[in-house]
């Protein structure tokens, strides 16, 4: 028979779900916004989520996405797997984006799933995945398993004009910003879902705003809002992409005075939209508290990649291995998480799932994850557990067969350009990294499958806006050190993605 500490420490490792008074399994809320840097100054505009969520919780201020692309990360975000294990390399159809492959593998055990059978009510709104609702990728009918209420967006952001698939049925919208603003939308939908849930039992939210991804359609209210505001010039902005993949290369520097207004716009804009968002997370907040949730629920606040507007010559876009496109903001509050609390180790995309499900009780070990909980950094009380000194970001680049009208000099396999052949991405701009991050060291060390097997290192500590490539300084031994943990990486599977060695 176990004696009372032991099983006191079995309840406790069994039920981080029932954390809050009362012994009722937690609630569990995800708001994953499209597009938002952090470290450009994305959450500037969000003073109501940074009071009710970060200052109320914990802000890992070392936050990534492993992939910093939309749709491979969400793939991320909803499998706990690094890209090379759930297989969606890009946006596109044929990149296994929201595919038949995609929805008959990694979909159908992604982290709503568990949740659903825990007896979670589960409630999905905005945008899923890139491909979704189109006809290859299964039609608006295709409703993912584990998902009671669904509205989800067909296809990429949008704020107007736009079709749902609405528990699998269309639904069109048009541009009426009372009725049809998709933001606003998402918030109101969440919030009936709230008001007519049964008591009995715990739910799981997943919200996905448009913001601030293109076309950074503003609410009414809001047009004038940061009318002064330009992107940051500091850092690396509109700095030659010398020692740097080739890419990096070609951008015209210093930018035209057309792209910096361009930009200049879009980061000014990208801003304006983010403060729907901000009304959201207030008003789910005030639900929560009036339905007498709030305490029992825990709260999630991330995006899905970085963006730059303007960091070495590129106008505008995310793709690149950099700082500003593989950070994202990360807030949480919830039972067990003192406020005020900013969290210094390294947290990652793919650790939001398995994170989830160590709040519903799920036994983590039945699961296949390569990301691990941070439920142990956040609420210590309520788990152990170790930080991770690295980690893999890996990303997959995308072309077109024929050469871009923009940038026809230089030949086929580019995408994303810009007038002045300023081209965002390519079949080769396919790489991948190691990040360590921890009291000792601060590196980044990235491969390219390109025709120069190009490297690039940085050191972080000593250039903090990865200015100079160092790979020709570096101690051999070093380099090779960081290649063989590399290769590691690029083929771990679950547990081995774990190992810290």
């Amino acid at each position: 028979m176990a004696g009372p500490r032991l099983l006191a420490l079995l309840l406790l490792t069994c039920c981080a779900r029932c954390a809050a008074s009362g012994g009722k399994p937690s609630n569990i809320i995800l708001i994953l916004a499209d597009d938002q840097d952090v470290y450009l100054g994305g959450m500037t505009p969000m003073k109501k989520t940074k009071a009710l969520i970060g200052d109320a919780g914990a802000t890992f201020v070392n936050a990534f996405t492993v992939t910093p692309l939309c749709c491979p990360s969400r793939s991320s975000v909803l499998t706990g797997r690094y890209p090379h294990n759930h297989e969606v390399r890009n946006n596109s159809l044929s990149g296994n984006c929201s595919s038949a492959l995609w929805q008959s593998g990694p979909e159908a055990s992604a982290f709503p799933v568990y949740l659903s059978k825990l007896k979670y009510q589960t409630f999905f709104a905005g945008k899923y995945l890139n491909q979704y609702g189109k006809k290859g990728a299964g039609d608006v009918g295709h409703i993912p398993p584990g998902w009671d209420q669904w509205n989800a967006l067909v296809g990429n952001s949008q704020y107007y004009n736009y079709t749902l698939s609405v528990n699998g049925k269309e639904q069109k919208h048009g541009d009426s910003y009372e009725s049809d603003y998709l933001t606003d939308l998402i918030t109101n939908r969440s919030l009936h879902f709230l008001e007519d849930r049964s008591p009995q039992h715990p739910f799981f939210l997943m919200l996905s705003p448009p913001a601030p991804h293109s076309p950074w359609t503003v609410a009414p209210q809001y047009q004038k809002e940061f009318s002064a505001v330009k992107a940051p010039r500091d850092g690396s902005f509109d700095k030659h992409g010398k020692d740097k993949h080739w890419l990096l290369r070609q951008p015209v520097n210093p930018m035209p005075e057309s792209s910096l207004n361009y930009l200049d716009s879009a980061y000014r804009k990208r801003w304006q939209t983010l403060l729907s968002v901000d009304d959201m997370v207030e008003l789910l907040v005030k639900k929560l508290d009036s339905i007498k949730e709030l305490d029992n629920t825990y709260i999630f606040y991330t995006s899905d990649n970085g963006y730059h507007t303007g960091q070495f010559s590129l106008p505008i876009d995310k793709r690149q291995l950099y700082e500003f496109d593989i950070r994202v903001p990360l807030m949480v509050r919830g039972p067990g998480i003192k406020p005020n609390q900013k969290l210094q180790a390294p947290v990652l995309n793919i650790d939001l799932a398995p994170t989830i499900l160590d709040i519903s009780g799920t036994n983590l070990s039945s699961v296949n994850v390569d990301g691990q909980s941070f439920l142990s950094q956040m609420a210590p009380s309520l788990r152990n557990g170790t930080a991770r000194p690295f980690f893999l970001v890996e990303y997959t680049g995308e072309g077109h067969p024929t050469s871009d009208p923009s940038c026809p000099k230089l030949g086929p396999g580019l995408s994303e350009c810009f007038p002045d052949c300023v081209c965002e991405d390519a079949y080769n701009n396919t790489y991948a990294c190691v990040r360590t991050l921890n009291g000792q060291n601060n590196l980044q060390y990235c491969e390219f499958a390109d025709s120069e097997s190009f490297v690039e290192v940085y050191n972080l500590t000593s250039d903090p806006h990865q200015l100079e490539n160092i790979v020709k300084k570096v101690d051999p031994a070093i380099l090779q050190a960081m290649n063989q943990r590399l290769i590691k990486l690029q083929s771990c599977q679950g547990v081995s993605c774990r190992d810290n060695k």
